[in-house]
């Protein structure tokens, strides 16, 4: 089918780009009297030529000419034309004016002869008119007064010496009235247009005037051969409280003997919106293909599309159904019937739009668009629909939002719809064929279909379903492309299940967005991200962690496991430089080899924005919520908003949890069978509900990994026992521990610990013996098997051995005549009854003399990285003993300008610890 804009020719002011103002579409009645509107409305051939005799012209005109005529049968006197703003009555005015001054000559012009067939007369007789237009009307010289002034036009110095000489000053009464009709020789027609406007700007003759229309409609009453037409508007938005009361007055005395009448008929404004624009339609054969094509696509679908456009008789064939349609779409070519009916459906009761010179103005502007270099941009439609409004064009969008009386719609309509940025331009970037726009054009028909009504301003699917149908587009593509800016655009709301409305104000998520772009990374988006990760790994943690590392020192060297939450910035890809920075790190601290790599596990994110987008996402509603509370952005915003705003700020905070349990889904630790050092599990996608914390997570994959267990039995360690240590079956405790931390054996949580208590056990049981001070004979200077030890006396040191359990009972069954090694079995105690060799793990001495009371004195300097460690392996030793006591000298060098500063640091940290009382400062 052709595009529409091939097939019609606009009117030459059209094409041409002077139909823009609403003004240009409007009559001026005193320029048509004085001989200087446009020859449109100045000559009447033009005139008549582009008038389209609608049936409320021809109905309302031919009722004043039948009583001109003569005829009084269904006649009235006098006759109000009621309107909404811009709706024609001045067009009205017009056309009795030229009838009335041409009499029988008007019978060649188009459509005269069929209006006088109407009124059912031969021909209609000239009459004397009289004009009056309130905004024009200003006393002169001889026309002091409304009532001179038209008496001059009717009858000249009769008719104002008719009037009498108190005219001047005075209202006429009705028998002057009725003196100056006859003085005109001719049936008598009086115009008025603008009355209130007259009342507004003469105050001091308002009463007068108001008296003089009194009269007036009493001395028509009484001619049977005259008429008077009064306009009086049916919007209010051009009133005043002036002219409310006025309006009121004036039309309580017209209407006691008037006829309303409405100027235009709703339905038929369309046809003088086509013969205002066009000069050709166009082939007929196109116009109804086009028609039948349409109408056809619409009946197809008619359960999807509004029911007052598929309304036809029920004992109705489906062919006639399909020609009633078409016959709907063949009536406003080029126009689809959406396009012309929404100003009537939907625009009408706006108080401040133009019904007829609004529409046109728009339309003329539109048209005008796609005829000038701007035709190559059009799409190829056969219709003209809604969808297609050139928003984008600055002119049009001004008169657009002028009729709507709404500016505040501007920053929608660039944001949304036809901006250089808008979202529907965003949507539409891949869209072609039939699709093309299809987001755009969308939105243009929500906002013609949301921006009136008397009870709703919402654009149902059914509406925007017939508004943008043609042949070759689905409806749903048209429910899709809805949906999908809603979801996108800023100001697009949806209403209920099928409703969309575009409104001034803008959705919370407008400001959020504004919020969102306005974050910085470093100060506000980076801090936050690290705040939540931390969070979300402290909340049931069951192991250390470090948080964030920076450097390999921050990293503690330590047998315990401890897991290291590596920076949201670190993304894990498995090879790179993270991976080499990490195997660095896990191998060594600083510049020296650690002693337990094995105990680290890191966590580290996978690539992707998601965390950021989630946390920038959660700030700037956090920042909405804080402005709303504070009034920052308004108060428009109503209770429901502030729901909906607390609701989304609880839905981004559980986001963000998701996310960084998402995110965070790579472990890495120590393998020495891996080529640099490192093994990486993958945790697969993560979800809070999936385990109790984060640290638990990790954990249970470690287990599932058979890489952790939280503690040992006896059979592991025994299915483990190194070949070397096989034949003397002693396994050197330093040897045991070093392989549960270098990833030899299973990792444990708390090696140390875990190892200490089971080794008890294990030699309570009888699984395992403890030895200690190997010699020269393969024996031990003590053994414990089957005996209850302290976990204290586990020392992870070379010269302390477990046994296997066999091997432990051998040599417990070889020393059992030896009374010493009996009793050194069964008392641990650091002064024996009975004299023995020093043994390594308590360092004592015994005297054949008997009990002694010995003092032992540790004495010499110890290298700080040494300090926990000489608290973990030797005060339990020391302990064993009685009168066990510390005292601390520890020097060092400072230089005096942080003297002063370091001295209250160390008095305070001693007082922390409670002992004040004992250490001093010097």
């Amino acid at each position: 089918m052709e595009p529409w804009y091939k097939v019609v020719t606009p009117r030459k002011e059209v094409r041409e780009g002077r139909s823009f103002d609403p003004s240009e579409f409007a009559i001026a009645l005193e320029q048509v009297v004085a001989g200087t509107a446009p020859a449109d409305y100045r000559n009447p051939e033009q005139f008549f030529s582009r008038t389209c005799w609608t049936r409320a012209l021809v109905e309302h005109v031919g009722s004043v000419l039948r009583r001109l005529a003569g005829e009084t049968q269904n006649t009235s006197p006098v006759m109000t034309l009621i309107t909404q703003f811009g709706g024609g009555k001045t067009h009205t005015l017009t056309t009795l004016y030229h009838l009335a001054k041409l009499g029988p000559k008007a019978r060649s012009y188009v459509g005269v002869q069929d209006l006088w067939s109407s009124a059912q007369l031969s021909e209609a007789p000239e009459a004397a008119v009289g004009v009056f237009v309130g905004n024009a009307w200003d006393p002169s010289e001889g026309r002091e007064t409304p009532w001179l002034d038209l008496a001059w036009q009717i009858a000249g110095k009769a008719g104002v010496d008719a009037l009498g000489t108190a005219a001047k000053t005075t209202p006429p009464g009705t028998e002057a009235l009725t003196r100056m009709f006859k003085a005109a020789g001719k049936p008598v027609l009086i115009l008025c247009d603008e009355v209130l406007n007259f009342t507004n700007r003469h105050r001091a003759l308002a009463e007068p005037f108001h008296a003089f229309i009194q009269n007036l409609t009493v001395a028509m009453t009484g001619t049977s051969c005259g008429s008077a037409v009064i306009s009086l508007p049916r919007s209010q938005v051009e009133m005043t409280d002036w002219d409310q009361q006025w309006q009121d007055k004036i039309t309580k005395v017209v209407r006691r003997v008037a006829k309303d009448l409405i100027a235009n008929d709703e339905g038929e404004i369309s046809e003088v919106i086509r013969r205002r624009l066009f000069d050709d339609l166009g082939n007929e054969r196109v116009r109804k293909n086009v028609a039948r094509a349409y109408a056809d696509w619409c009946f197809e679908r008619r359960a999807q599309l509004p029911p007052e456009w598929m309304a036809v008789d029920t004992s109705a064939t489906e062919k006639k159904a399909k020609e009633h349609l078409q016959s709907k779409f063949e009536a406003c070519y080029p126009f689809h019937p959406a396009t012309l009916s929404v100003f009537q459906r939907k625009w009408a009761p706006l108080p401040q739009f133009q019904q007829t010179r609004g529409t046109l103005a728009m339309l003329a502007q539109w048209i005008s668009w796609v005829f000038s270099e701007h035709h190559k941009q059009a799409r190829n439609e056969p219709l003209i629909t809604l969808g297609s409004a050139p928003l984008h064009h600055p002119g049009f969008r001004a008169v657009v939002l002028g009729q709507l009386g709404e500016m505040r719609l501007k920053a929608a309509i660039e944001t949304d719809l036809a901006g250089d940025q808008a979202h529907a331009r965003g949507l539409d970037a891949d869209t072609k064929g039939a699709l093309r726009d299809i987001h755009k054009r969308t939105g243009c028909a929500i906002l013609f279909e949301s921006s009136g009504g008397q009870r709703e301003k919402i654009a149902h699917l059914p509406e925007l379903r017939f508004a943008l149908g043609e042949p070759d587009l689905d409806t749903t593509s048209i429910d899709n492309a809805a949906v999908a800016l809603e979801s996108r655009a800023f100001f697009v709301q949806r209403v209920g299940s099928d409703g969309f409305k575009i409104f001034h104000k803008a959705k919370i998520e407008k400001a959020v967005h504004d919020r969102r772009a306005s974050l910085d990374d470093e100060s506000e988006v980076r801090p936050a991200t690290r705040k939540f990760v931390e969070e979300e790994f402290g909340r049931g943690r069951s192991i250390p962690l470090v948080l964030f590392p920076t450097d390999s020192t921050e990293i503690s060297d330590s047998p315990r496991l401890t897991l290291v939450v590596a920076d949201p910035d670190w993304e894990w890809n498995g090879q790179g430089g993270l991976r080499t920075q990490v195997a660095e790190w896990t191998k060594r601290r600083a510049k020296s080899d650690r002693l337990y790599p094995g105990a680290l596990v890191w966590c580290i994110r996978k690539p992707g924005r998601d965390l950021r987008e989630k946390v920038e996402m959660l700030l700037a509603w956090r920042r909405v919520q804080r402005d709303v509370r504070e009034g920052i952005l308004g108060t428009d915003y109503d209770r429901a908003d502030l729901r909906e705003i607390e609701i989304k700020v609880k839905e981004a905070e559980d986001s963000v949890r998701e996310q960084v349990w998402a995110q965070y889904r790579y472990v890495v630790l120590a393998d020495a069978t891996a080529s640099d050092g490192l093994k990486a599990i993958d945790l697969g996608a993560g979800h809070s509900s999936g385990a109790e914390s984060l640290c638990g997570r990790v954990i249970a994959a470690l287990k599932a990994e058979a890489m952790l267990n939280e503690s040992v039995g006896a059979g592991y360690l025994d299915r483990n026992w190194p070949r070397a240590f096989a034949e003397s079956g002693a396994w050197p405790l330093s040897s045991l521990r070093q392989s549960f931390l270098n990833g030899a054996l299973t990792r444990l949580l708390d090696p140390d610990t875990v190892l200490k208590h089971r080794l008890t056990e294990f030699v309570r049981n009888g699984d395992f013996g403890l030895a200690s001070g190997p010699k020269a004979d393969g024996k031990y200077e003590r053994i414990w098997f089957r005996d209850a030890i302290s976990v204290d006396e586990v020392a992870f040191e070379s010269g302390v051995v477990l046994l296997k359990g066999h091997t432990a009972e051998l040599l417990t069954r070889g020393d059992e005549a030896k009374p010493e090694t009996k009793e050194l079995l069964t008392q641990p105690a650091a002064v024996p009854d009975k004299p023995v060799e020093t043994g390594p793990l308590f360092g004592g001495e015994r005297s054949a003399a008997g009990p002694q009371t010995v003092a032992l004195r540790v004495v010499g300097s110890v290298p700080p990285e040494l300090w926990n460690r000489l608290g973990t392996r030797l005060l339990p030793k020391l302990r064993t003993g009685d009168g066990f006591r510390i005292r601390v000298e520890m020097e060092v060098e400072v230089t005096t300008d942080v003297e002063s500063a370091l001295r209250a640091d160390i008095k305070q940290a001693i007082m922390d610890l409670g002992l004040d009382s004992t250490i001093e400062v010097r």
